[in-house]
Order: C-alpha cells, then sequence, then structure tokens
C-alpha cells in the first residue's frame, strides 16, 4: 500500500504551524506556502503517498506530477488537484519554486456540491492546468485574497473562504476543454453511460491487497444496472463511441498502472486485486495493451 499522510503529519513537518480541527465544525481549510513544503531543494514527500484531505496547489518552477497512471512535466506555471484516493509524487526540477497551497477536507464543502464531484478532482486527465504567466497572477491573487480572509476576523469567512475556492476551481475547468460525460444528461443514453460511469469508479478504490475488483464483465454490470447487456452496450457505445469491455478494459488498465507504480504489492496480488483468476493472465492483458510486461512497467517507473 502506498504511504499515507495524514493532516496531523503535514503539519508536523512545517515550521511555526499546529494543527487544529476547525472549531466551527465547517472542516478544516488552510494556506500553507509552497516553499514551507521544501528543504534543501526537494518536495519533503518525494514518494508516492495519499493524502487524507483534499489539495490545490499553485506552483511557480519546473516540476514533474506524478499523478496515478500519469506523469505531467511543469516548466512555469501550473494549478494541481489531488484528492484522497489517487496517490501521488511532486518531482522538483529547478531550485526555484513558489507558491500557495491550499488544504481542505470534504467536510468543509459539506454545504455545497460534493468536492469529489468537481472534475479536477475527478481524474488524472483534469488534474494538472497549465498556466502562462497570466493567468498564474490571476489564480495568485486569489490564493493571497485566502490567506489574507484566513486571518481575519470576519465571522462568516468560512462562507467567502468556500466561493474564493469555488473560483478558483470554476475558473480552472474553464481552461480546459469539456471532456467525458456532461452531469446533465440529456437522453436515456447519456443517464446509463453516467451510473454505469459511477459503478465503474465505485469498483476502484483500492487501498490494500485484499480488496477485488467484483464486477469484471459486461454482464455484471448489466446486471447491476438491471438492463439487457445488449442494451448496455449500445447505449455506451452511443454515448462514448466504446463499447462496455473497452472502457471496463481501459479502466482496469489505468488502475493496473498506478498499483504497479505506487506499491510494493506483488504482481500475483496486483491481479487478484484487479480480478484476474491467474497471475499469468494479468501479465498478458497488460502485455497486449502496453508491450511491457508488469515487472518491466514497474522497473521504468
Amino acid at each position: 500500500m502506498s504511504n499515507f499522510l495524514s493532516l496531523n503529519k503535514l503539519y508536523a513537518q512545517l515550521p511555526g504551524n499546529q494543527f487544529t480541527e476547525d472549531s466551527v465544525g465547517m472542516g478544516h481549510f488552510n494556506i500553507i506556502k509552497v516553499e514551507d513544503l521544501i528543504i534543501e531543494g526537494k518536495a519533503k514527500h518525494t514518494s508516492y503517498s495519499r493524502r487524507s484531505f483534499f489539495k490545490v496547489s499553485l506552483i511557480e518552477g519546473d516540476c514533474v506530477i506524478h499523478y496515478a497512471d500519469r506523469s505531467i512535466a511543469v516548466n512555469g506555471h501550473a494549478l494541481v488537484f489531488t484528492n484522497p484516493i489517487v496517490p501521488y509524487k511532486w518531482e522538483i526540477v529547478s531550485k526555484k519554486q513558489h507558491g500557495y497551497v491550499c488544504v481542505f477536507t470534504e467536510a468543509f464543502f459539506n454545504r455545497h456540491t460534493p468536492i469529489k464531484d468537481y472534475p479536477v478532482f475527478g481524474s488524472a486527465e483534469n488534474a494538472v492546468v497549465l498556466l502562462n504567466s497570466e493567468q498564474f497572477t490571476y489564480f495568485k491573487e486569489l490564493f493571497i485574497k485566502m490567506d489574507a480572509e484566513l486571518q481575519s476576523d470576519y465571522t462568516y469567512k468560512y462562507d467567502f473562504l468556500k466561493n474564493l475556492l469555488l473560483e478558483v476551481i470554476h475558473e480552472a475547468q474553464k481552461l480546459q476543454p469539456e471532456t467525458g460525460i456532461t452531469v446533465a444528461a440529456s437522453n436515456a443514453a447519456e443517464r446509463i453511460a453516467i451510473l454505469f460511469a459511477d459503478l465503474l469508479e465505485r469498483q476502484f478504490t483500492i487501498e490494500n491487497s485484499n480488496d477485488v475488483v467484483l464486477l469484471k464483465s459486461a454482464s455484471d454490470f448489466a446486471e447491476k444496472l438491471n438492463l439487457h447487456v445488449n442494451h448496455l452496450n449500445k447505449a455506451l457505445k452511443e454515448a462514448t463511441g466504446q463499447t462496455t469491455s473497452q472502457l471496463i478494459k481501459a479502466r482496469i488498465l489505468q488502475e493496473a498502472k498506478v498499483l504497479l507504480k505506487t506499491t510494493n504489492w506483488t504482481i500475483a496480488e496486483i491481479a487478484a486485486c484487479l480480478g484476474f483468476d491467474e497471475p499469468n493472465h494479468f501479465s498478458l492483458f497488460f502485455k497486449a495493451k502496453t508491450n511491457l510486461t508488469p515487472g518491466t512497467f514497474r522497473k521504468s517507473n
């Protein structure tokens, strides 16, 4: 299992910061300078790890964000959105690293749309938003405003902070092309696709080597959704352009890459988690999709 960083552990390594739960029951929220997360040109957490909190990072400098099965190079400026489910690693390239980090818990958003439902927190494709200098300045002003408001004695400051954070999230999402299935389904096929996507994603909260994917085939999902398998295939093909099996296999492959990169589990353990009866079946599947064996992929990462 990948390392797990709690808020207590985070604050224990920061100069002059003491972790305290919010006294009004609104969840935790704080702004931290990127410089405080670095020791001698290196990030304090250089191995893959999951956090117990959500994080929005405004970064200035050259680095590589290793998130899920992706590695995204940042040359200049970026916003990075991470959630408690997906392990990731921050690799520093240049000595110059500046910016701000906003850390908060899901409870902080208990009066809003569930935070995990926003696209920037939902997938690796949307997690890193590269910025130009003008965009970086715009977001930097928002982070400075949040930091200043956090120190104020305004009675409703946490409501205001939520609005400022939502502005960061929405402005970042507006910089990205629309991808995936829209939340507001316009027809039956899209509604089925949304239900399928939600059910598929819930299969992959794999946190230890005893977790096992239970729904492995198109018929498994069709039965769970109370649909005929042909109806499910037709709806998904119409809404996404892919078959049920293609979508399942793509998600299994993504999770396989994550587990190979972020855990020390054996190939057999990973194969079992992903629903393969035999390790060699998993190896054949992985090589057919990547031209690499699981072992070779792990060594190269």
